[in-house]
Protein backbone atom coordinates (compact mmCIF):
# COMPACT_ATOMS: atom_id res chain seq x y z
CA UNK A 1 0.00 0.00 0.00
CA UNK A 2 1.24 3.50 -0.67
CA UNK A 3 0.67 6.75 0.76
CA UNK A 4 -1.59 9.25 -1.03
CA UNK A 5 0.79 11.55 -3.12
CA UNK A 6 -0.19 14.95 -0.72
CA UNK A 7 0.72 12.57 2.14
CA UNK A 8 3.73 11.40 0.62
CA UNK A 9 4.62 14.89 -0.82
CA UNK A 10 4.34 16.14 2.80
CA UNK A 11 6.19 13.92 4.60
CA UNK A 12 8.86 14.22 2.42
CA UNK A 13 8.81 17.87 3.25
CA UNK A 14 8.75 17.48 6.36
CA UNK A 15 12.10 14.87 6.58
CA UNK A 16 13.52 17.16 4.24
CA UNK A 17 17.39 17.80 5.23
CA UNK A 18 16.82 15.83 8.14
CA UNK A 19 20.07 13.53 8.53
CA UNK A 20 19.39 9.86 8.55
CA UNK A 21 21.75 8.90 11.54
CA UNK A 22 19.30 11.14 13.70
CA UNK A 23 16.03 9.58 11.95
CA UNK A 24 17.75 6.22 13.09
CA UNK A 25 18.63 6.56 16.42
CA UNK A 26 15.36 8.94 17.01
CA UNK A 27 12.75 5.93 15.48
CA UNK A 28 14.55 3.32 17.47
CA UNK A 29 14.10 4.74 20.33
CA UNK A 30 10.37 5.38 19.44
CA UNK A 31 9.68 2.10 18.13
CA UNK A 32 11.06 0.39 21.55
CA UNK A 33 8.89 2.77 23.06
CA UNK A 34 5.83 1.01 21.27
CA UNK A 35 6.68 -2.21 21.19
CA UNK A 36 7.11 -1.94 24.82
CA UNK A 37 3.50 -0.31 25.44
CA UNK A 38 5.40 1.89 28.25
CA UNK A 39 3.11 3.53 30.12
CA UNK A 40 5.73 6.19 32.20
CA UNK A 41 3.25 9.15 32.13
CA UNK A 42 5.58 10.58 29.42
CA UNK A 43 3.77 11.11 25.29
CA UNK A 44 5.30 8.61 23.05
CA UNK A 45 6.15 11.61 20.59
CA UNK A 46 7.41 14.83 22.91
CA UNK A 47 9.78 16.16 21.06
CA UNK A 48 10.17 17.18 17.01
CA UNK A 49 13.06 14.98 16.84
CA UNK A 50 10.24 12.03 17.80
CA UNK A 51 7.66 13.51 15.77
CA UNK A 52 9.83 13.60 12.44
CA UNK A 53 10.71 9.96 13.53
CA UNK A 54 6.60 8.87 13.31
CA UNK A 55 6.65 10.42 10.23
CA UNK A 56 9.75 8.29 9.00
CA UNK A 57 9.17 4.39 9.89
CA UNK A 58 5.25 4.72 12.08
CA UNK A 59 2.94 6.64 9.83
CA UNK A 60 3.22 4.62 6.87
CA UNK A 61 2.36 1.08 9.26
CA UNK A 62 -0.28 2.95 10.86
CA UNK A 63 -2.11 4.90 7.78
CA UNK A 64 -1.95 1.41 5.55
CA UNK A 65 -3.57 -0.64 9.03
CA UNK A 66 -6.48 1.83 9.40
CA UNK A 67 -6.73 2.16 5.86
CA UNK A 68 -7.41 -1.66 4.99
CA UNK A 69 -9.33 -1.33 7.88
CA UNK A 70 -11.51 0.95 5.94
CA UNK A 71 -11.61 -0.73 3.07
CA UNK A 72 -13.55 -3.52 4.93
CA UNK A 73 -16.14 -1.20 5.86
CA UNK A 74 -16.69 0.01 2.73
CA UNK A 75 -16.81 -3.76 1.22
CA UNK A 76 -18.97 -4.41 4.25
CA UNK A 77 -21.45 -1.48 3.76
CA UNK A 78 -20.36 0.01 0.41
CA UNK A 79 -23.59 3.06 1.15
CA UNK A 80 -21.89 4.52 4.22
CA UNK A 81 -20.65 7.86 2.86
CA UNK A 82 -19.53 9.74 6.59
CA UNK A 83 -20.21 13.68 6.51
CA UNK A 84 -18.30 13.84 10.06
CA UNK A 85 -15.31 12.43 11.07
CA UNK A 86 -13.62 12.71 15.18
CA UNK A 87 -9.98 10.81 15.90
CA UNK A 88 -9.28 10.77 19.11
CA UNK A 89 -5.75 10.63 19.77
CA UNK A 90 -5.09 11.50 16.16
CA UNK A 91 -1.67 11.84 16.26
CA UNK A 92 -0.53 13.79 12.93
CA UNK A 93 -4.04 13.09 11.71
CA UNK A 94 -2.79 9.40 10.24
CA UNK A 95 -6.21 8.25 10.78
CA UNK A 96 -8.05 11.45 8.92
CA UNK A 97 -5.84 10.90 5.95
CA UNK A 98 -6.99 7.15 5.45
CA UNK A 99 -10.66 8.55 5.93
CA UNK A 100 -10.60 11.04 2.91
CA UNK A 101 -9.05 8.76 1.04
CA UNK A 102 -11.85 6.27 1.28
CA UNK A 103 -14.68 8.11 1.76
CA UNK A 104 -14.25 11.76 -0.32
CA UNK A 105 -17.97 13.04 1.07
CA UNK A 106 -16.04 13.41 4.11
CA UNK A 107 -16.40 17.14 5.06
CA UNK A 108 -15.26 17.47 8.83
CA UNK A 109 -13.45 16.75 11.10
CA UNK A 110 -12.57 17.03 14.92
CA UNK A 111 -8.81 15.72 15.71
CA UNK A 112 -8.01 15.49 19.48
CA UNK A 113 -4.31 14.59 20.26
CA UNK A 114 -2.58 15.46 23.92
CA UNK A 115 0.72 16.16 22.21
CA UNK A 116 1.49 19.68 20.84
CA UNK A 117 4.78 18.84 18.91
CA UNK A 118 2.40 16.42 17.06
CA UNK A 119 -0.56 18.98 16.11
CA UNK A 120 1.65 21.13 15.16
CA UNK A 121 3.01 18.55 12.59
CA UNK A 122 -0.11 17.49 11.14
CA UNK A 123 -1.43 21.28 10.48
CA UNK A 124 1.47 21.12 8.78
CA UNK A 125 1.09 18.25 6.67
CA UNK A 126 -2.12 19.50 6.05
CA UNK A 127 -1.45 23.13 5.35
CA UNK A 128 -1.27 22.31 1.30
CA UNK A 129 -3.87 19.32 1.25
CA UNK A 130 -7.28 18.84 0.05
CA UNK A 131 -8.72 17.46 3.40
CA UNK A 132 -11.76 18.20 5.19
CA UNK A 133 -12.47 21.35 6.81
CA UNK A 134 -10.15 20.31 10.01
CA UNK A 135 -10.34 21.32 13.62
CA UNK A 136 -7.62 20.40 16.02
CA UNK A 137 -8.33 19.96 19.65
CA UNK A 138 -4.92 19.57 22.18
CA UNK A 139 -6.47 17.54 24.89
CA UNK A 140 -6.04 14.13 26.85
CA UNK A 141 -9.47 12.13 25.78
CA UNK A 142 -8.82 10.22 29.24
CA UNK A 143 -8.55 13.23 31.14
CA UNK A 144 -11.04 15.71 29.10
CA UNK A 145 -14.42 15.24 28.37
CA UNK A 146 -15.12 15.31 24.67
CA UNK A 147 -17.83 17.41 24.13
CA UNK A 148 -18.35 17.23 20.27
CA UNK A 149 -21.79 16.22 18.95
CA UNK A 150 -21.93 12.74 17.66
CA UNK A 151 -19.83 12.18 14.52
CA UNK A 152 -20.73 9.81 11.65
CA UNK A 153 -17.15 8.23 12.06
CA UNK A 154 -15.31 7.90 15.39
CA UNK A 155 -11.84 6.66 15.17
CA UNK A 156 -9.39 5.27 18.27
CA UNK A 157 -6.14 4.13 16.21
CA UNK A 158 -3.01 2.64 18.36
CA UNK A 159 -4.47 4.56 21.31
CA UNK A 160 -5.43 1.88 24.01
CA UNK A 161 -2.25 0.41 24.33
CA UNK A 162 -0.96 3.66 25.82
CA UNK A 163 -3.50 3.94 28.46
CA UNK A 164 -3.99 1.84 31.57
CA UNK A 165 -6.81 -0.98 31.89
CA UNK A 166 -8.69 0.77 33.95
CA UNK A 167 -9.06 4.16 31.79
CA UNK A 168 -10.16 1.81 28.72
CA UNK A 169 -13.33 1.18 29.58
CA UNK A 170 -14.81 4.40 30.63
CA UNK A 171 -13.17 6.33 26.96
CA UNK A 172 -14.78 3.46 25.17
CA UNK A 173 -18.48 4.22 26.37
CA UNK A 174 -17.43 7.86 25.78
CA UNK A 175 -16.72 7.50 22.16
CA UNK A 176 -19.51 5.24 22.04
CA UNK A 177 -21.52 8.01 22.87
CA UNK A 178 -19.72 10.66 20.53
CA UNK A 179 -20.73 8.07 17.75
CA UNK A 180 -23.47 8.70 15.51
CA UNK A 181 -22.94 5.48 13.19
CA UNK A 182 -19.46 3.86 13.29
CA UNK A 183 -16.80 3.83 15.60
CA UNK A 184 -13.62 1.81 14.54
CA UNK A 185 -10.91 0.63 16.82
CA UNK A 186 -7.22 -0.58 15.91
CA UNK A 187 -4.65 -1.98 17.84
CA UNK A 188 -0.96 -3.47 17.13
CA UNK A 189 -1.39 -7.52 15.79
CA UNK A 190 -0.21 -8.93 19.34
CA UNK A 191 -1.63 -11.25 21.17
CA UNK A 192 -1.80 -8.47 24.02
CA UNK A 193 -3.67 -5.94 21.07
CA UNK A 194 -6.56 -8.87 20.40
CA UNK A 195 -7.11 -9.33 23.65
CA UNK A 196 -7.70 -5.07 24.28
CA UNK A 197 -10.25 -5.60 21.18
CA UNK A 198 -11.71 -8.16 22.33
CA UNK A 199 -12.43 -6.31 25.38
CA UNK A 200 -13.71 -3.31 23.43
CA UNK A 201 -15.78 -5.74 21.40
CA UNK A 202 -17.36 -7.33 24.23
CA UNK A 203 -18.08 -3.90 25.78
CA UNK A 204 -19.13 -2.71 22.95
CA UNK A 205 -21.55 -5.62 21.76
CA UNK A 206 -23.44 -5.23 25.35
CA UNK A 207 -24.12 -1.80 25.19
CA UNK A 208 -26.25 -2.15 21.84
CA UNK A 209 -23.55 -2.12 19.44
CA UNK A 210 -23.29 -4.34 16.07
CA UNK A 211 -19.78 -5.50 14.30
CA UNK A 212 -19.51 -4.66 10.81
CA UNK A 213 -15.89 -6.03 10.89
CA UNK A 214 -13.80 -7.89 10.63
CA UNK A 215 -16.46 -10.14 13.19
CA UNK A 216 -18.92 -12.04 10.66
CA UNK A 217 -21.04 -12.35 13.48
CA UNK A 218 -22.03 -11.21 16.91
CA UNK A 219 -21.39 -14.64 19.18
CA UNK A 220 -18.48 -14.88 21.70
CA UNK A 221 -14.89 -15.12 19.68
CA UNK A 222 -14.40 -18.26 18.60
CA UNK A 223 -10.37 -17.86 19.30
CA UNK A 224 -9.12 -18.97 22.36
CA UNK A 225 -5.16 -18.46 23.14
CA UNK A 226 -2.31 -18.75 22.26
CA UNK A 227 -4.30 -18.48 19.01
CA UNK A 228 -5.76 -14.59 17.84
CA UNK A 229 -7.21 -12.64 15.20
CA UNK A 230 -5.19 -10.19 13.64
CA UNK A 231 -4.06 -9.19 10.01
CA UNK A 232 -1.43 -7.70 7.94
CA UNK A 233 -1.15 -4.78 5.79
CA UNK A 234 1.80 -4.75 2.90
CA UNK A 235 3.49 -0.99 3.58
CA UNK A 236 6.16 0.45 0.91
CA UNK A 237 8.44 1.94 2.36
CA UNK A 238 10.19 5.66 1.44
CA UNK A 239 13.81 6.06 0.59
CA UNK A 240 13.01 7.96 4.30
CA UNK A 241 11.54 4.90 5.33
CA UNK A 242 14.35 2.54 4.77
CA UNK A 243 17.14 5.11 5.97
CA UNK A 244 15.35 5.49 9.52
CA UNK A 245 14.86 2.16 10.16
CA UNK A 246 18.32 0.88 8.71
CA UNK A 247 16.47 -1.33 6.58
CA UNK A 248 16.92 -3.06 2.72
CA UNK A 249 13.49 -4.36 1.58
CA UNK A 250 11.21 -1.81 -0.14
CA UNK A 251 8.18 -2.64 2.20
CA UNK A 252 7.19 -4.25 5.22
CA UNK A 253 4.22 -6.21 6.79
CA UNK A 254 2.31 -4.32 9.49
CA UNK A 255 0.23 -6.52 11.81
CA UNK A 256 -2.43 -5.06 13.18
CA UNK A 257 -5.82 -6.35 15.31
CA UNK A 258 -9.26 -3.94 14.83
CA UNK A 259 -12.79 -3.72 15.45
CA UNK A 260 -15.59 -1.62 13.62
CA UNK A 261 -19.00 -1.83 14.98
CA UNK A 262 -22.02 0.46 14.29
CA UNK A 263 -25.19 1.88 15.35
CA UNK A 264 -27.53 -0.18 12.98
CA UNK A 265 -27.17 -3.72 12.29
CA UNK A 266 -25.60 -4.79 8.84
CA UNK A 267 -26.20 -7.49 7.23
CA UNK A 268 -23.18 -10.16 7.50
CA UNK A 269 -23.25 -13.21 5.38
CA UNK A 270 -19.82 -13.52 4.35
CA UNK A 271 -16.70 -15.62 5.90
CA UNK A 272 -13.46 -13.24 7.42
CA UNK A 273 -9.92 -14.73 6.24
CA UNK A 274 -8.13 -14.58 9.65
CA UNK A 275 -4.83 -15.78 8.62
CA UNK A 276 -2.50 -15.91 5.44
CA UNK A 277 -3.93 -18.43 2.45
CA UNK A 278 -1.96 -21.83 2.74
CA UNK A 279 -2.09 -22.52 -1.55
CA UNK A 280 -0.87 -25.39 -3.16
CA UNK A 281 -1.08 -27.15 -6.95
CA UNK A 282 -4.81 -27.15 -7.34
CA UNK A 283 -5.90 -26.23 -3.62
CA UNK A 284 -6.04 -23.96 -0.82
CA UNK A 285 -6.60 -23.58 2.76
CA UNK A 286 -8.16 -21.16 4.38
CA UNK A 287 -8.43 -19.89 7.94
CA UNK A 288 -12.44 -18.73 7.86
CA UNK A 289 -14.50 -17.32 10.59
CA UNK A 290 -18.30 -17.90 9.95
CA UNK A 291 -21.40 -16.01 10.83
CA UNK A 292 -22.70 -18.85 12.80
CA UNK A 293 -19.61 -17.79 15.16
CA UNK A 294 -17.16 -20.54 14.60
CA UNK A 295 -13.32 -20.75 13.61
CA UNK A 296 -11.93 -23.55 11.30
CA UNK A 297 -9.52 -24.61 8.52
CA UNK A 298 -11.24 -25.48 5.11
CA UNK A 299 -9.56 -26.95 2.13
CA UNK A 300 -10.76 -25.56 -1.22
CA UNK A 301 -10.12 -27.67 -4.66
CA UNK A 302 -10.80 -27.60 -7.73
CA UNK A 303 -14.08 -29.81 -7.24
CA UNK A 304 -15.48 -26.66 -5.63
CA UNK A 305 -15.85 -24.47 -8.88
CA UNK A 306 -16.35 -21.16 -8.55
CA UNK A 307 -15.96 -21.26 -4.94
CA UNK A 308 -12.18 -22.59 -5.49
CA UNK A 309 -11.67 -19.99 -8.15
CA UNK A 310 -12.91 -16.99 -5.45
CA UNK A 311 -11.11 -18.73 -2.54
CA UNK A 312 -7.47 -18.69 -4.54
CA UNK A 313 -8.12 -15.16 -5.54
CA UNK A 314 -9.19 -13.78 -1.60
CA UNK A 315 -6.67 -13.23 1.11
CA UNK A 316 -5.71 -12.87 4.77
CA UNK A 317 -8.67 -10.26 5.79
CA UNK A 318 -11.17 -10.30 3.06
CA UNK A 319 -14.57 -11.64 3.14
CA UNK A 320 -15.42 -14.86 1.60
Amino acid sequence: MELPVALRAAVERALNGRKPADLAASAAALSQRYRDERRDGRLHVASEADALAYLAVRLPATYAAVRASFAAIKQARPDFAPKTALDIGAGPGTALWAAADCWPALADAVLVEASAVFQACGAELAREADLPHLTWRIADAVKNPIDEAPRDLVTLAYVLNELPADARPQLLQRLWNATADTLVIIEPGTPAGWQRIAAARAQLLAAGAHPIAPCPHAHPCPLLPPDWCHFAARVARSRAHRLAKEAELAWEDEKFSYLAVARSPTPLTDARIIARPRKGSGRVTLKLCRPDGSASEQLFSRRDGDLFKRATRSDWGSAL
